[in-house]
């Protein structure tokens, strides 16, 4: 799987709610630095994101390619409807550092979360 695929994977798969097979385009041991939930490994953000969820849509917005890395970033748009009903939308960026092989190893989520923090508490 190219670089690109993995990011168009990433972004369908989290659009669907299809959780295993986010986590299943990360290695083993691979790790999500959020803004909101902090640094924890994939399986674990991904459950925790989930159980905050009803729905998410999401709006590709742009793929930038790190020249002489494996890193790659993707711009979207993020409409994230949330178990207390509350709808959140925000610009995101979020960096993927791959393997050689392609696996995410650590994804760097980047948005403000001053609307998020409060409504995810209430």
């Amino acid at each position: 799987m190219t670089k690109e695929e993995v990011a168009k994977k990433y972004l369908s798969f989290l659009e669907r709610g299809e959780i295993d097979n986010v986590i299943n385009l990360f290695v083993d041991e691979g790790i999500v630095v959020s803004p909101l939930y902090g640094v924890l490994p994939a399986t674990e953000f991904y459950k925790s994101l989930s159980e905050d969820t009803t729905s998410s849509k999401l709006l590709f917005d742009g793929l930038f390619f790190e020249k002489n890395t494996n890193r790659i970033s993707l711009l979207f748009d993020y409409v994230w409807t949330l178990k207390n009903g509350k709808v959140v939308e925000f610009k995101v960026v979020d960096i993927l550092e791959l393997t050689p092989e392609n696996k995410i190893k650590k994804l760097t989520i980047i948005y403000d979360t001053v609307n998020t923090r409060s409504l995810i508490g209430k």
